[in-house]
């Protein structure tokens, strides 16, 4: 199953994304960040659901808060810690609603930064304890795993660039590499989203093998973001005919979800998506 995200083009309600979406073709779309809080959200999804037959998932931001944060599960400032923890039911509730079976939520930070600063070089906070930090995400995500039924809700690596790792000097995220993927399972259960775009880039900066990082986690996924990046930043730029994409397809796609997230005109978008096909 291809999803494409719903952060791939840029409109102000998530209604406008999906519309636009679905007129080009998409029927599997993953609701995601980039679009804004209306009261009429969830009557809009249930109606465009139909009326256009859609598949939905849910990715870490959305549905979108009527006043704009940024998430962090292993925050130790309680109002943050407590307002993510309440944004994630609201994201199974309207997934219930949805009948949506999978929800990705992304691995914690050790500090918490501003929403400017998402997608950009980050200044430097106060670091939360390594420790600390992850004993609060795995208590709320097996919190969390309380609130669903056949629901499963999916975490999702963290990218680390080369710019935030030597302004901590050192890596400030959670569950980057598969080191810290295997540290994460001794203590929850949970599945994997893999973003391989936040991979590259990571892994270029805690120079460790790309492919052989790549190869290891394939082995322990069935979710996968993808897009293309230059290993520095994580561009979100259209897939291509490399032995990235081969070892991937290699790995068999077939009982896989993947998330397109191409930040690109909708033709290039289209191309990335016929490359899996």
């Amino acid at each position: 199953m291809i999803y494409i995200s719903s952060s791939c083009v840029k409109f102000d309600t998530i209604s406008e994304s999906i519309r636009y979406l679905a007129e080009n073709g998409f029927r599997n779309i993953e609701l995601s960040g980039g679009t804004n809080y209306y009261e009429q959200l969830s009557d809009d999804l249930i109606k465009l659901k139909t009326q256009y037959d859609l598949s939905f998932t849910i990715h870490n931001y959305f549905p979108p808060p009527p006043k704009h944060f940024v998430l962090n599960l292993s925050s130790s400032d309680e109002e943050i810690y407590a307002l993510s923890f309440e944004h994630y039911k609201k994201a199974i509730n309207l997934a219930k609603q949805l009948d949506i079976e999978k929800i990705g939520i992304h691995a914690g930070f050790l500090f918490d930064p501003k929403v400017k600063e998402l997608g950009k070089d980050i200044s430097l906070h106060e670091l939360i304890d390594r420790e600390n930090g992850l004993d609060r995400f795995c208590n709320a995500y097996n919190s969390l795993i309380q609130e669903v039924d056949e629901i499963q809700i999916y975490i999702e690596n963290n990218v680390v660039s080369n710019k935030n790792f030597n302004t901590y000097r050192g890596n400030p995220f959670l569950l980057t590499n598969f080191e810290d993927y295997l540290e994460l399972r001794e203590r929850i259960n949970f599945p994997l989203i893999l973003d391989v775009g936040h991979l590259k880039v990571s892994s270029n900066t805690l120079k460790l093998d790309f492919s052989q990082e790549l190869s290891k986690f394939l082995q322990h996924t069935d979710y996968l973001h993808l897009s293309e990046n230059d290993g520095l930043t994580d561009s979100n730029d259209p897939l291509l005919r490399n032995d990235m994409l081969k070892t991937i397809l290699d790995s068999g796609i077939n009982n896989k979800t993947i998330t397109l997230e191409i930040y690109d005109d909708i033709k290039k978008i289209k191309a990335s998506y016929e490359l899996l096909n």
